[in-house]
């Protein structure tokens, strides 16, 4: 078996009061953490500045500079996570939707398949916004279309195993969105890079009060514009007037 040594990532962006639940149930699980303040207010980075001194070797910190969107938090912290020697992200949001306990079936099944991505569809209580799951329902549909059926069951769910040498070399290879449209893209680009999908459940729970990022006119505009994006990119491919990227042999997960 392949060498396996995941992190957790947390993209954080004004998410201090909830996060901190997050941290400790990931803790639990023995995993070191990655966090990603995404230009957030000075009172949540220095919430953030005291929870990594409280924990401190286990938990490391980055700043941006400027709120760049979830996408940019993520790419930091692949980045960083690849630098300190990790080999897969378990990329958990920071508002405490998701639950935790499913965590180490996305462990396991990524040790067992150490080059698919492993990718979270959501099982809702009686908390979630009709409009969410519509939502999700609608951009689902188009992502199977532009993958051919081989990404994933869900493309807007915050929590998955990214392994990370593939993933950067996606990113590296491709302009992947850096905002809300980042969960979609990037599943995409990597189901045209050869990466599997492998998908499983999560419990999703919106809890009162919980504070969100997305922008419903702005933010469907540009979903909609990747989901356009895509098409044409396949459109291009099967007229063979454009090649879609593929990983290198030896980063494809084997059958």
């Amino acid at each position: 078996m392949s060498f396996f040594h995941p992190c957790a990532l947390i993209p954080v962006y004004n998410h201090d009061r909830a996060v901190g639940k997050v941290i400790d149930k990931l803790l639990a699980l023995n995993l070191e953490i990655v966090m990603v303040d995404d230009g957030s207010t000075q009172a949540c980075a220095k919430t953030l500045d005291a929870i990594a001194q409280e924990y401190g070797s286990v938990l490391h910190l980055i700043h941006l500079p400027q709120n760049g969107g979830k996408g940019a938090a993520c790419v930091a912290g692949f980045r960083k996570a690849l630098e300190l020697g990790f080999t897969h992200a378990l990329q958990v949001d920071a508002d405490a939707q998701h639950d935790l306990e499913a965590a180490e079936g996305f462990l396991r099944t990524a040790q067992e398949h150490p080059h698919a991505l492993v990718c979270a569809y959501p099982e809702y209580d009686a908390s979630a916004p009709r409009a969410r799951r519509w939502g999700h329902k609608v951009t689902n549909f188009w992502v199977a279309l532009n993958t051919w059926g081989r990404g994933p069951a869900d493309s807007l769910c915050g929590f998955r195993v990214y392994p990370l040498d593939e993933t950067i070399s996606v990113i590296d290879h491709c302009r992947i969105g850096l905002r809300m449209d980042f969960d979609l893209d990037i599943v995409v680009r990597l189901a045209w890079a050869g990466v599997r999908t492998i998908n499983l459940p999560v419990g999703v729970t919106y809890p009162e009060g919980g504070l969100s990022h997305f922008k419903g006119i702005k933010d469907n505009c540009s979903i909609s514009l990747t989901h356009a994006k895509h098409c044409t990119l396949m459109i291009l491919d099967v007229l063979r007037l454009r090649r879609l990227w593929r990983l290198p042999r030896d980063l494809k997960d084997q059958p």
